[in-house]
Parts: C-alpha cells; structure tokens; sequence
C-alpha cells in the first residue's frame, strides 16, 4: 500500500462508497462489486434544456419600487415584489445529467476471498482484485486524458476463467443502436427541464476486445465466455458545441475515440495514461508524517482522525483534492460543477450546478496554490462566456452597461435571479469571478493572462459603476436590492442595501482593475473614475458586540440564523487579504469575533471555508480542529467525497485549499512560511507549492521552524520570506532558484 491510495476490503454499496476517476471531460464511479460491477458515468457537457436567455421583460420596470421599499425599511415587501416581477423567466435554471451505467455480471464459481479495491492517486487508476475458486481475478479502470476515452481491463490468472456478460442502461429517454460484432450502444436526447426542451443528443458505446475466448452480441448485452484477458473501451458524447450552439453527431465523437484506441495495447494505452496524468499530479509533494493508523482501510481511517493521530490522512486529502481537480476540470472541458464531474441523479441536488456566491469560486481557490494552474482554464472561459450572456441580461433587468451574473449559471450560461429573491437576487457573482481570475494572473505573473482578463473585469466594473445607488442622507453608494448570501436579516427577509460581501467584492474589483490598467498602460479616464467612486463605498463596520457587520447596520447578533453556514461578511479576510492581522488587526479581531460568534460546525463547504478563516487569522490549532470536523464521517463520505450532506465537491476543494494555508500564504511581495501550523504536524515537507508572482517554493521544517526553503522564479522578484517575526528580503532573476538554510 503506497501513501497516495485509498483502498477498502469490500465493495461499494452506495454511490457515496464508489470511486471517482475523470478526464475532464469523462467521469465514472467504480463500485468495485461482485457479482456485478457498476461503472456510472458522466460526460460534462450532457445538461438539460437548451440554449436559452432568461430574461424577464418587467424587472426594469419594478426595479425602482422595490429599491425604494428597501431604503424604507420595509423590507419583506420588497422582497415579496422581487419575487413576483424581478425574477428570471423562468427563475430555476438547467440540471447537470448522467449518461448511463455500463454493468457487468460475472460467472464466477466459490465464495468471494482476499477483496480489495483502491484508487491510485499518482496512476489514477481504480483497481478491484479477489479470489474465487481458486482463480485470482483484477479489474483496472482508467478515465484517459491522453486517449479521451474510459478503459478498463479485467484478467483471470487461470487461462479461459473470464465469462461476463456486459450491458448498458440509461434513465434518459433513447434506445439501444443496432449492435456491432464487439459492442453495444445507446443513444437518446437529454430531458426537458422548466420549459426547456431538450436539445442535446447524447451516445454511448462499450467495445469489448480480447484475445481469446468468445464474444457475442445482441441487441441487450455483449457476452464472453472463456477468455484470460479483456479490455474495454467506454465513450460517450453530446451535440453539445457551446453554449448557443448544438448540433454536432455524438455517435461520430463516440465512434472517433473508440476507433483511435482498437489497435492499442493496455500497456500503451495506460502507459499514455499515466504520462499525462503524472505531467500534472506529480507536480507537488507533501508529507507531514506518518503513523501506524495509515495502514487502515481509509474509511476506518476518516472514522477515527479525530480521535487519533494520523497527519499522513492530512496529507491523502489535499492529493485527493489535487487527483479530483484534474479529474473534473481540463482545458476544454466545463468546469468542476458542484459534484464536480460525478452524478448519478436526473434531478440532483441544487440541480448540480455552478452557484457563484461562494461554491464555484471555491471550487478554484485550489489549482493555484497547488501547482495545478492549468485546472483553472476551464474557469476562464466560462466567464469569457458569461460576459456575452451577462451583458443581455444586464442591460434588460438594470439598463446598465457590461455584464452581471447573479447567484448560480449552468451549461447554458444562463446569468439571471432564479429560485426567489431572497437567494438569487444578488448582482456580485460576476464581479466576485472577475477578482479570481485576476488572482490566478496574480500567481502567474503572466501579463498575457492579464490582457485576456481585463475587458471582463472592465465590464464587471461597467455594471456596477452604472448600479451603484446612493444611500439615503449619505454620501455613499450601495448595491440594491442585494442580499447577504443566503442569509436572512432579523425583519424576515434576506433583501437588503450594501451588505458587507458586495462592498468588499466591489472594493477588491475596482482596485485591481485599476492596477490592470495601469499595468497594462490603458483605460487611463475610466480607471480614474474607478478611483472617485472607491471612497463612496462604506468601510466595513464593527458592531457592538465587536463583531464584523455583515450588514451596514448592526442586526448581526439580532439575525434569527446566528450560526448561519454562509460567512459572507468575512469575504474580507479570505479569499480576500483587505483584512490582515498585520495591517487592520482591528478588523482582524472583529473578523474573528464574528467566527466566534457564527461558530465552527456547518455544511461541508462551510466547514472548508472556515478552515481557511481560521489560516488567515493565523491560528493554526483551531484551523486544525476544524479540519477534523470535515475529516469525519458526518462530513467525510467512505470514498472521501464531502457530505454537504448531500456530496458537493467544493468541501473537498475548501479543505485541500485550507491544508495549504497552513503551510504557506502569499501576498504580492511576501512569503509567510508556517502561518497556522498545527501542533501536530511539527515536522513536515512541502514541494511544489505556488505563490503569487510566478513563485514556486519547496519548504521542510522540524519541530514547527522552517530549516530550508527552495524558491524559484518565473520573473525578476523582490519579496520578503517571514515566519513569525522574523523577515528575510529577497532578491531573485528570472529563472532563477535559490536555496536559502534557515535551521
């Protein structure tokens, strides 16, 4: 057993016990069973509905009343206006779908003996192997990136043992195509969803190849009987072109896959496999340590990691994370929704989309830090997209120029409120996309990045320069109406003006797209209007309690959801740096005395959040007591996916992110070595980790003090390295890697 393994001694009974493998653009769970084996599988592009603009014709028209019954105080009757005319037409969005299953019943004689089933991190292979009746059989299955297509290989250690049946089923509507001499197929067309039709067309085949034994087909299954080896190839595909556009034939992409791939061995293709995967994975290394408790089976193992010491579980989770980040999310393919790549439901929870006031952005808080850079593309061109569709939408509910995206958007880039007022009807989620995108450029230090991002930030800004309201008696300017994510204010509503979320996000995009343009050397009168209208925005507030006010007045402690999941307010403090111990240490105590007050227990991505709150506070032992509450079995399902409940992918992400913090922040400029470090991992090494500014750093310590650092650089730097109080200037060319000895 190797430290980046997950493994169990039976098989899967639930979906939430299988094991994800992905390419991006394919994913499957692998149950591992007997005397079936399920593989459900994926394919990102398969939604339901079409392309569509839901834009509704009266929200312009009713957008100055219900401003004008916020800034009253009346508060539930705005919101109650809201939802009858500002809403999306029609106000719930489009559902990520699943393909189908690929089953497979074996012929096997005696009871089942020696079972295992593990998921390789570093090959990203899924592998189930036992006895019965004296033969040794093993499957092997893996989602390639280099060939695109699902393989899976299934061997007897006796010559002629291997006799399985295969067939393929769907919940979506379509039949079986007419079978070849080694496969079979279906195809069908995706579902109608909320006065949508379905427009997308969708196939999938499984080809069988061996180099013995019998194979027949019919129109149900294909058989095979008295073979010592098989390998099978899966592929699926969807009309899907972009978001406004279907069309193309998915049996052709199904066929041209498949094809590519039958006169390749296994050896070659999963050589191929592993080349690719690697080039990515084996970019970072961390180990933090490691105890007798890593030889349990890892359900045992989430069971029991906050009773015992087990750092290397620590450690499995943020290469999991890392393993479901190139699983769900390559160039060219969408990006990683809220189950990331995996589902198995026609109508899943929150329809498994893509909810932009937090889960998505959290879903890529990762890939930066984690030298995973390349997994952030497909974030990129979504919101590249979402400018076109926000700009519709923008200008027909607001009469404003530049482009918005409100609460949640799916495959089709749909950017209006949906699901009522007091969730969706928050304008910041464009804004808050636009201001990651420019920290991934920040990481990068690729000004070519900066180039391709800036017309979306400058139509974020655009937007909210033109919604901008002012507050009644003050000088100020707010958002309205707007909520504070998802949370409801102590007059029954969520409705409200300027919460601190959109003052934060606003702050943070008109000052980088300040520094972009003048980087950039363009733009020079709109980045100067930018500048007059930052003072207008309200600083945040501390309340009487010594809080940090989530909204502009102080209702926080008067709020019926005291403890509410959402941490919207502290936006401020992370993923943002406005808010520092170092540089505002009173809006930093105000920050945690917020955390305090909301506490630590929440959903799975609450939790995630949480754990990076406590990094930036620079309080390593309660970090750490919160990671144990997201590695447990409320909040940690047996394959390690989070437990919202139900799965969403953005907990996994938010505490891989948060593992990362502890050992390493990065400002412009600076390095913070050992930030919130737990008492438990005193020893430890991390390689491979990004920083801002084109940075890479390898950094070992003992006994909770850095020994050594390695530091390389993309592009000329000038930073100061500290731990602690302690601060090392540091002066590096391009390309150049420094060994600094710090024991």
């Amino acid at each position: 057993m190797t430290a980046l393994e997950l493994w169990y001694p039976r098989p899967a009974a639930l979906w939430t016990e299988a094991l994800p493998i992905g390419n991006g653009r394919l994913g499957a769970m692998v149950f591992g069973g007997y005397p079936e084996e399920r593989i459900q599988l994926n394919e990102s592009t398969f939604w339901s509905g079409g392309p569509y603009q839901p834009v509704n014709p009266d929200a312009l028209k009713y957008l100055p009343e219900v401003r004008a019954l916020i800034f009253a105080g009346r508060y539930a009757e705005a919101e109650a206006l809201a939802n009858r005319f500002l809403m999306a037409k029609p106000h719930v969005q489009m559902s990520y779908q699943p393909v189908g299953d690929v089953r497979i019943a074996f012929e096997h004689v005696g009871p089942i003996e020696d079972y295992r089933r593990s998921l390789s991190l570093d090959r990203a292979i899924v592998t189930t192997s036992y006895r019965s009746g004296g033969v040794g059989f093993t499957r092997e299955i893996i989602a390639s990136a280099a060939s695109d297509i699902i393989i899976m290989r299934l061997t007897a250690d006796r010559p002629g043992a291997l006799t399985f049946r295969l067939n393929l089923t769907s919940p979506q509507s379509g039949a079986a195509m007419t079978p070849g001499p080694d496969w079979n197929g279906l195809r069908g067309k995706g579902p109608d969803a909320h006065g949508i039709s379905g427009a997308l067309e969708f196939a999938f085949k499984a080809t069988v190849l061996t180099t013995n034994g019998n194979i027949n087909t019919t129109l149900e299954e294909v058989r095979v009987a008295a073979a010592t080896e098989a390998v099978i190839l899966i592929n699926a595909a969807t009309s899907f072109l972009r978001f406004d556009e279907v069309g193309a034939d998915p049996i052709a992409r199904v066929d041209a896959g498949l094809d590519a791939c039958r006169g390749l061995s296994w050896a070659d293709l999963v050589a191929a496999h592993e080349t690719e995967h690697r080039r990515l994975f084996d970019t970072l290394a961390i180990d933090l340590g490691t105890t007798a408790a890593a030889e349990r089976p890892t359900d045992e193992r989430v069971a029991l990691f906050a009773e015992g010491d087990d750092p290397a579980l620590a450690a499995l989770y943020l290469q999991y994370g890392r393993y479901l980040m190139i699983a769900s999310s390559r160039p060219g393919t969408q990006p990683a929704n809220l189950q990331g790549l995996w589902n198995e439901e026609v109508r899943p929870p929150w329809d498994s989309k893509y909810t932009a006031n937090i889960n998505l952005q959290m879903n890529y808080w990762l890939p930066d830090p984690a030298n995973l850079a390349e997994c952030f593309e497909p974030l990129v061109a979504m919101v590249e997209d979402l400018a076109i569709t926000g700009a519709t939408m923008a200008r027909a509910h607001y009469d404003a120029p530049g482009w918005v995206l409100h609460h949640n958007t799916d495959l089709w880039r749909a950017t209006g409120p949906i699901d009522g007022a007091q969730w969706g009807l928050w304008p910041m989620g464009g804004a808050w996309l636009c201001v990651q995108l420019h920290d991934h450029a920040d990481y990068s230090g690729d000004e070519a990045l900066l180039r391709r991002i800036y017309p979306l930030m400058k139509g974020a800004a655009e937007f909210l320069l033109a919604v901008l309201v002012p507050l009644p008696g003050t000088d100020l300017l707010v958002t309205s109406p707007s909520v504070s994510p998802e949370n409801v204010h102590p007059f029954g509503a969520t409705v409200c003006a300027g919460p601190a979320m959109d003052r934060q996000i606003a702050r943070d995009l008109f000052e980088r797209t300040i520094a972009t343009a003048e980087q950039l050397g363009i733009d020079a009168p709109f980045s100067a209007t930018l500048a007059q209208t930052l003072p207008r925005l309200s600083p945040d507030r501390i309340g009487a309690a010594g809080q940090l006010q989530e909204w502009l007045e102080d209702w926080d402690l008067a709020a019926p959801e005291i403890h509410h999941r959402h941490v919207s307010h502290l936006y401020a403090l992370y993923p943002s740096w406005q808010i520092d111990p170092d540089t505002t240490p009173e809006l930093a105590a105000a920050a945690q005395r917020s955390l305090e007050i909301r506490g630590d227990d929440a959903t799975g991505w609450g939790i995630g959040w949480r754990i990076n709150l406590w990094c930036r506070l620079r309080d390593g032992a309660h970090a750490y007591d919160v990671l144990a509450m997201l590695l447990h079995p409320e909040r940690t399902y047996p394959n390690l996916f989070d437990a919202h409940p139900p799965f969403q992918i953005d907990g996994n992400f938010g505490g891989a992110t948060g593992i990362l913090e502890m050992l390493v922040q990065s400002r412009p400029g600076e390095l913070l070595l050992l930030p919130a470090l737990p008492p438990q991992w005193r020893d430890g090494r991390v390689a491979g980790v990004r920083a801002r500014g084109g940075l890479s750093l390898d950094l070992s310590w003992r006994a909770g003090v850095p020994t050594e650092i390695v530091i390389e650089a993309r592009f000329p730097q000038r930073l100061v390295v500290q731990f602690a109080d302690k601060s090392l200037p540091v002066e590096l060319s391009a390309g150049e890697r420094r060994t600094i000895h710090m024991g």
